[in-house]
């Protein structure tokens, strides 16, 4: 009878919380946020850059060994937990909450990730227009430098030694910099709000309040569109690009495999970046995910399949990608490394150039840029809806009451729009670059995995977390992972955030802005304001529990409560079991 009762006060806890209606929308709503901007605006520069083909080897390895391993475990944990990113602590290693209050800074600093969605919802209305204005000088926003596209068509301009191109701007490049963005001469000078752009800037917060304003309730039926849809435009833009000429020798380029790049030390700590930034571990977001499963989802099988579509997305979107810039690069008569870019530079520059260039240039640049808005919109509101959640489950009581959770949602949409309008000034896209290059630095992913693993693995216990796993899903994982938690992540990382800080370059845009002292220094106050809030929240719980240190540390490694061994423990006894911390003596 109290078993009963015990059981009917964890399920209602898990309906006031919110679990998914089905196994389908939690995986599409992780694959719809592991799925983003990495895969289509990184990846393929990357495996240009670090030697084609080759870049594959170390990309694949540490796939295998940090990538899939970080991803169940973080997957596991909020299964396990059924908590956010921060309270889960509370049930695993006291001592490391500070690993959640670092995610929560972080997640902070994604917010500003929407400004990429802004910028795409206004190329996407500019593309209704029977006359594309970045296909030509006839706009009051061009210059006298500015060359037309059109004119790389003509046969009597002969571009191979590119002579036509000097102090010349092309119209693709003065319709980002003039048109769109109003670029001022540095952060100093913000200028005024561009009102066009607050408003593409309101209509996406909209949209995310919206997805997400009955937590996974909502968000799961979105996802159902948002996450599949992109695949139909990658699709059409992949069949579209290898049939352009010049195609294949953007291929090459692609996957020209330059083995001499393996000895590189930098190859190696990119492509674990990129693991980082495209599988979203190490950032809190998969471990809320996670916590809305029911208590026996096979997330073990799951993470398989889940990191495997990412990877092959990635892969695929380089031959979209390049297959263009081939293209771009025979119009031009140049070589393809010439006009290749990442970031901004690909999706607002490079491919309306290429579309411009194209017959029916309005259905291309739509489908585009229809693309990379859903895949922004997936992102954004998975961060979003894993920031409330984690403040959700802070106090429970006081927002898991009847429109209270509508009410925090509209809060902190409502606030972060504010905010975010420093983004859509003139100088906002200064803001942007600082806040990508310091606020989510791969500094900050490298330090919360080292302390994942030392506070699961070792302190927690790698034995146990594979225990819980096989509680869960029936499926014990190999002793693989263990090895991969215990041995591999923590000097992977460790030497990455050393590697990173003693070769650390400040940021510049374009090479010739540099940016103030004050801004250099908020820039590392927004990196500082992540990493330390681990020996921080540790240090400050040392110092206010009470004991000797070691009977401080002691207490402080140990789960508050532990739901699955008392859930064994129920089973074989059918009685209920209350699991409380040890008072210190």
């Amino acid at each position: 009878m109290k078993r009963e009762r015990r059981n009917r006060e964890n399920q209602k806890r898990a309906e006031d919380r919110g679990q998914w209606a089905s196994k389908t929308e939690y995986i599409l709503v992780v694959a719809g946020n592991v799925v983003g901007l990495g895969n289509m605006w990184r990846f393929p520069y990357l495996c240009y850059k670090n030697g084609g083909g080759a870049f594959l080897v170390p990309y694949g390895l540490l796939a295998v060994v940090c990538g899939i391993p970080l991803f169940l475990l973080e997957t596991a944990i909020g299964q396990y937990t059924q908590e956010g990113f921060i309270t889960c602590w509370s049930k695993l290693c006291p001592l490391a909450r500070g690993i959640g209050y670092g995610n929560f800074m972080m997640k902070i600093y994604d917010f500003s990730y929407i400004i990429i969605q802004v910028w795409a919802l206004f190329y996407l209305v500019f593309s209704f227009r029977s006359q594309l204005p970045w296909a030509t000088c006839e706009n009051t926003w061009n210059t006298a430098n500015c060359m037309d596209p059109q004119i790389l068509d003509s046969p009597s301009i002969n571009l191979t030694n590119r002579t036509v191109l000097t102090n010349t701007t092309f119209a693709a490049t003065e319709f980002w910099e003039r048109r769109v963005l109003g670029m001022s001469r540095g952060i100093e000078e913000l200028g005024s709000v561009r009102w066009e752009l607050a408003l593409c800037l309101l209509a996406a917060w909209v949209f995310c309040y919206f997805s997400i304003w009955k937590g996974v309730r909502s968000s799961g039926k979105v996802a159902y569109f948002t996450a599949t849809f992109p695949y139909v435009m990658l699709l059409i833009l992949l069949i579209r690009g290898l049939t352009l000429p010049g195609a294949g020798e953007g291929i090459h380029y692609y996957l020209h495999p330059n083995l001499n790049r393996l000895a590189n030390l930098e190859v190696w700590i990119e492509a674990g970046s990129q693991i980082c930034f495209s599988y979203s571990v190490t950032t809190g977001t998969l471990t809320v995910l996670g916590s809305y499963n029911r208590h026996h989802n096979n997330c073990y099988k799951d993470c398989f399949w889940l990191c495997l579509l990412n990877s092959g997305t990635s892969f695929v979107a380089g031959f979209v990608v390049f297959s263009v810039l081939g293209f771009m690069a025979q119009k031009q008569g140049v070589t393809v490394d010439t006009v290749v870019e990442s970031g901004p530079g690909l999706a607002f520059i490079a491919y309306p150039q290429a579309t411009a260039m194209m017959p029916l240039p309005q259905f291309w640049t739509v489908c585009f840029f229809l693309m990379l808005i859903l895949l922004t919109v997936d992102t954004h509101f998975v961060t979003v809806e894993c920031f409330i959640t984690s403040i959700s489950d802070l106090f429970p009581e006081l927002f898991r009451k009847p429109g209270r959770h509508e009410l925090l949602v509209f809060s902190i949409c409502s606030s972060f729009f504010l905010i975010n309008l420093m983004l859509v000034t003139e100088g906002g896209v200064y803001i942007f670059q600082l806040i990508d290059y310091y606020g989510t630095t791969r500094a900050c992913h490298y330090f919360m995995a080292l302390f994942e693993c030392l506070a699961l693995a070792w302190t927690f216990g790698a034995d146990r977390v594979i225990n819980i796993i096989e509680d869960m899903t029936g499926q014990r994982p190999s002793v693989f992972f263990k090895l991969c938690w215990k041995y591999v992540i923590p000097p992977l990382s460790l030497g990455s955030f050393i590697l990173y800080l003693v070769d650390f370059k400040h940021l510049k845009i374009n090479d010739w802005y540099i940016y103030p002292d004050w801004a250099y220094a908020l820039g590392w106050t927004m990196t500082l304001s992540s990493v330390l809030m681990v020996p921080l929240w540790a240090a400050g719980q040392m110092c206010l529990t009470a004991g000797t240190f070691r009977q401080r540390l002691s207490v402080l490694c140990r789960p508050a409560e532990d739901p699955a061994w008392q859930r064994r423990k129920m089973e074989e006894e059918g009685t209920i079991v209350e699991l409380r911390t040890p008072a210190t003596t």
